[in-house]
């Protein structure tokens, strides 16, 4: 797979949001489940909240443009959808950071390329406090080197090898991956028996 699709570092303003357990139902909200194409899901991330909390800082104009997403514990949980990834990447989202993530939404992150990083409790919470005082300023998240920088602090950062290994390869797309490994494959399909000798 092309380098291009690589994630070696994601470089943008932050958009804080606090809470743990915040589950896909959420993120993005049933009704939109019917989408198949994820087409315009980015202008209903969060929408059931942003309706009922107006400050809500996916409604607040200084976070708009943020291409970090940080969070608490559990981030993802509930069911199963592509679509939540799906919305935050359309959204402008091109990486996460929080506590932890729950496993099914990190692998449907790291699916289309979002990068999701894990730091200390303690790191979340202070970092989910600074972006909130300095919205202008930039995060670093370095998938190479496994940290996260915001201004002069830099905290270690926790991604499972074989995600990272995806992200850092760009080989996360496993249909594009299949799909350049074509010939590879008619060769492989042509020496099985059950396949060809029949």
């Amino acid at each position: 797979m092309s380098r291009d699709n690589s994630r070696r570092q994601i470089v943008g303003r932050g958009i804080p949001l606090l809470g743990n357990d915040i589950d896909t139902d959420r993120i993005i909200p049933a009704r939109y489940l019917k989408s198949v194409t994820f087409e315009d899901l980015e202008a209903h991330v969060f929408e059931d909240d942003r309706r009922q909390a107006p400050d809500h800082p996916f409604n607040q104009p200084r976070y708009r443009g943020a291409v970090v997403l940080v969070v608490g514990q559990n981030f993802g949980s509930g069911s199963s959808r592509e679509h939540a990834p799906e919305a935050l990447r359309r959204w402008g989202i091109r990486g996460l950071v929080g506590g932890s993530f729950a496993e099914i939404f990190f692998d449907n992150c790291t699916a289309i390329g979002l990068l999701c990083l894990t730091i200390q409790a303690e790191d979340i919470g202070w970092l989910i406090e600074a972006v909130a005082r300095h919205p202008e300023r930039e995060i670093l998240l370095d998938l190479e080197h496994r940290l996260v920088r915001f201004g002069e602090r830099a905290f270690p950062a926790m991604i499972p090898d074989g995600a990272r290994h995806q992200l850092l390869t760009g080989t996360c797309n496993a249909t594009s991956v299949l799909l350049e490994a074509g010939e590879a494959i008619e060769l492989v399909a042509k020496r099985l028996p059950y396949i060809a000798g029949y």
